[in-house]
This record gives C-alpha cells, sequence and structure tokens, in this order.
C-alpha cells in the first residue's frame, strides 16, 4: 500500500538535547505511548509501541524498541539504518489506527489524520506530534523462549516472539511552545 509521502518537518520543530525529553519513561512509554516509525520519505511505515526501554549502554544513550515478526513495520526497521520514537501525548486515535491497522492494507498516517514528515537523518516522524527521537540501529536481536525464566513471560506470546533493536539516539526534536 503506498503510503503518503513524508515532508520536511515545520519550522515549529527544534533539536534539543535529549535530557530534555521529560517526565517519567516508565509512564512515557507505557501509558501514552509513542510511534515507532522507519523507512524514508516515499516508503515507510509506523506502529503504536507501549513497550520500550531507554538508557546508556556501551557509553551511548539508547533506546530499545520491540517488533513481533507478523508487523509490517518489521520489514522497514530491518532494513533502514534509522528508526524514529515519536510521542504525540493522549492521542488515542494515532495509536489505535497504528496500532490496530496494517500498512500493507492502507495509509495509516491518512486514515489517523497525521502528517509524515522527513528529518534531516531521513528519520520519519509525524508533523502533529510533540517529540521524536531519532536512533541509529547499533543491535538488533529476536526473544528466545528458553532464555524466559519467568513462565508468565511465555503467555504473552504464540511463537511470535519480539525481534528488539538497540537504537543509539542521535538527535531528539521537540515542538517550540
Amino acid at each position: 500500500m503506498k503510503q503518503t509521502a513524508a515532508i520536511k518537518p515545520s519550522g515549529a520543530w527544534l533539536e534539543a538535547d535529549i535530557k530534555e525529553f521529560g517526565g517519567d519513561i516508565i509512564s512515557r512509554i507505557s501509558k501514552e505511548w509513542a510511534l515507532i516509525a522507519a523507512g524514508n520519505a516515499e516508503d515507510y511505515n509506523a506502529m503504536t509501541a507501549s513497550w520500550g526501554l531507554m538508557g546508556y549502554l556501551w557509553e551511548k544513550p539508547v533506546t530499545i524498541c520491540f517488533v513481533r515478526p507478523q508487523r509490517h513495520t518489521r520489514i522497514f526497521t530491518d532494513k533502514s539504518a534509522y528508526f524514529t520514537l515519536t510521542f504525540f501525548g493522549k492521542a488515542a486515535k494515532t495509536h489505535k489506527v497504528f496500532g490496530f491497522e496494517s500498512g500493507r492494507d492502507i495509509d495509516k498516517a491518512a486514515k489517523a489524520g497525521v502528517t509524515p514528515i522527513v528529518f534531516g537523518e531521513g528519520a520519519i516522524g509525524f508533523e502533529e506530534a510533540t517529540q521524536t527521537i531519532v536512533c541509529k540501529k547499533i543491535y538488533f536481536d529476536d526473544f528466545d523462549p528458553k532464555n524466559f525464566l519467568d513462565d508468565s513471560i511465555g503467555k504473552l506470546y504464540d511463537n511470535d516472539y519480539h525481534r528488539f533493536y538497540i537504537g543509539e539516539i542521535v538527535k531528539f526534536y521537540k515542538k517550540s511552545a
């Protein structure tokens, strides 16, 4: 499915220090959610994420995001050197469309009423968001169910174990007030 082509971000976006991200990261990811996006201006996909991590690893600020094998976004995240985490705040319609619809079938940006933008790194974000973290992929791996030490974790899967991507945070953009 052809997606709406991404355009340059408006002048309202400012580059900032990631230390200005703000808030309780656990609440931001588990309650506010984000979009994981990858690809380029003409061919990209994004999905809602309610799991994720942010911290410091290998002497770099990083994020870790998780994508199941059946998600269309996985193809783009595998191919792309960069991915983004885009935060909207409470954007229920956006998260519902990007969480339950497939970019194989519809133009999710058009259906959600958001405008895809492409930052200087070639990373995809959305104009209506408030913050975007640009990450350069530096590692990936797949969960191995043999390594789950807590039996309750396996119950979250139907043989569709997440691939996780560690991304070095290379840029942080926020909307000017």
